[in-house]
């Protein structure tokens, strides 16, 4: 077998009877990143509340389970996280993707968008984390990926909730590592740039994205691939000595 050949096998097998969670997982980028997670040996849980979960886990293949739950209600999501746990028989990995996005200028945001926003995109993630981290613990250590985006740290205008909501999910992240990181557990986050999935589709225009094409030195956004390559790193034994960062996968948009 040739190196490259060896390598590739290698890195197939990185998470063989490994176990992990990915919220949202049942389309878009979740959906993306639980592909990858199987391609490489994972066993994986989709949590998500999208009528379409059954069938998207089913075509996800062998090892994909489908737990759905509104990750809104939490005695639900405590409750889905451990029967997931339950079902993997243990906990290597928890992927944070679950979000929802909105555009309103600041002047016209509604208090029920701005908390709709923060308990989907942060206050789920607590949830997630403080169900799933007590078996991490117990289990030796493992791996958390949190979702946050570019916003948090390069945001547009009418994007003050959606942006205010990825930043905390920096902030969370930056805390959960300095916490957990004594156990064994790292604990990064993404900010992924513009990635045109069917969550941000209908809130731009083709202009648009031509323009935020023209912003990257790649001169492409974003593929759900990209997100999820990112995800697998982090969450390998090559990344065990990263914990508390927030890792862009922007193509070069933003300036840090």
């Amino acid at each position: 077998m040739s190196e490259k050949a060896t390598a590739a096998s290698e890195l197939a097998g990185r998470f063989v009877d490994r176990p992990a969670i990915v919220t949202g997982g049942a389309r878009g980028i979740g959906r993306a990143i639980a592909a990858r997670l199987l391609a490489e040996g994972a066993r994986v849980a989709v949590l998500d509340r999208d009528p379409g979960l059954e069938t998207s886990a089913s075509e996800l293949g062998e090892g994909c389970t489908a737990i759905s739950v509104d990750l809104g209600d939490v005695e639900a999501t405590r409750q889905a996280v451990g029967d997931a746990i339950d079902h993997l028989g243990g906990l290597w990995l928890l992927v944070n993707n679950a979000g929802i996005f909105a555009k309103t200028p600041l002047l016209e945001i509604e208090m029920r968008e701005w908390d709709q926003m923060m308990v989907t995109n942060a206050r789920a993630m607590l949830i997630t984390m403080q169900a799933a981290a007590p078996h991490l613990i117990t289990g030796g250590g493992g791996r958390v990926v949190n979702l946050a985006s570019m916003a948090a740290k390069l945001g547009t205008p009418g994007e003050a909730s959606y942006a205010a909501s990825k930043a905390a999910v920096v902030a969370l992240t930056r805390i959960a590592a300095l916490e957990l990181g004594p156990y064994g557990i790292t604990v990064n986050c993404l900010c992924p740039g513009y990635v045109l999935t069917d969550m941000g589709a209908g809130s731009r225009t083709p202009a648009q994205i031509e323009e935020w094409t023209a912003r990257s030195p790649l001169g492409r956004l974003a593929r759900p691939a990209d997100v999820a390559a990112a995800v697998a790193f982090l969450a390998s034994d090559d990344a065990a000595y990263i914990t508390g960062e927030s890792v862009n996968v922007s193509g070069g948009m933003s300036p840090w």
